[in-house]
């Protein structure tokens, strides 16, 4: 995948790109989290960005928080 340096990513783009992984791959939402950390970011947060890392942050509470109230129902 390529990245554009210049643009910021957005929460929908790594929402996205997470559940890409967690369902490829069977990894639980703290795996997919590492698997992009290392993968994506080249184990560097601030790779693409304050505001990329940011809203990769807002992505994972997103997924957290739905998943939490899927298995409340």
């Amino acid at each position: 995948m390529t990245v554009n340096h210049a643009s910021v990513l957005t929460k929908d783009y790594f929402i996205v790109y997470l559940k890409l992984i967690m369902n490829s791959r069977d990894y639980t939402l703290k795996q997919a989290k590492e698997f992009a950390f290392d993968f994506f970011f080249k184990g560097d947060m601030d790779r693409y960005g304050t505001s990329t890392c940011l809203q990769f942050e807002k992505a994972i509470k997103e997924i957290d928080k739905t998943m939490c109230e899927i298995e409340i129902f």
